[in-house]
């Protein structure tokens, strides 16, 4: 399926958390010179270590996500802690891939540094197949993007400044 579609103009190579440990397709993916995207769901640290390694000698441009492989994932095994860690462990772009219920984790996971979130999309939870209950319908999806939109904004920096609307403010309250 790899060399299939390499025979179209995508504009990355996405491995599922299901070949996070396949070898021979990570290096056969990292010598396309396409953008990898690895899923690190049902992995540990040096499983994830191990595919990183594997296409860093061949290519600088992946990103990992993090993800719980559950559909639905249970709320307290989300673990998006991970998150931060992994932007420290790795010198790339740093994701979510999500499966669980609602949009909070996905949120929560744009505020602790991922760059990329991944969601399944449905047009119906009650359809047939495993991940139509845990996926997004497209009005949900809406409101996830737009909750993610500012997220950076609000957050803002790590340097403690006198805004431009408290300016005012302090002229009024300090005198």
């Amino acid at each position: 399926s790899l060399n299939f579609a390499l025979n179209y103009d995508f504009p990355y190579i996405k491995i599922p958390s299901a070949h996070l440990t396949n070898k021979s397709l990570l290096e056969e993916s990292a010598q396309a010179h396409i953008p990898i995207i690895i899923s690190t769901g049902m992995s540990n640290w040096e499983m994830i270590d191990d595919a990183v390694d594997i296409i860093k000698k061949r290519t600088d441009e992946f990103a990992v996500l993090h993800c719980n492989s559950t559909y639905p994932a249970p709320a307290h095994e989300l673990n998006l802690n991970v998150i931060p860690e992994m932007k420290k462990r790795y010198d790339c772009m740093i994701g979510y891939s999500g499966h669980e219920y609602n949009l909070e984790p996905s949120v929560l996971a744009v505020s602790l540094g991922a760059q990329i979130i991944e969601r399944h999309i449905t047009l119906d939870h009650n359809m047939w197949g495993t991940d139509h209950k845990s996926s997004l319908e497209v009005h949900a999806m809406d409101l996830l993007s737009k909750r993610i939109a500012t997220i950076n904004d609000i957050l803002g920096s790590t340097e403690k400044i006198i805004t431009e609307s408290e300016k005012n403010v302090m002229k009024k309250l300090r005198g």
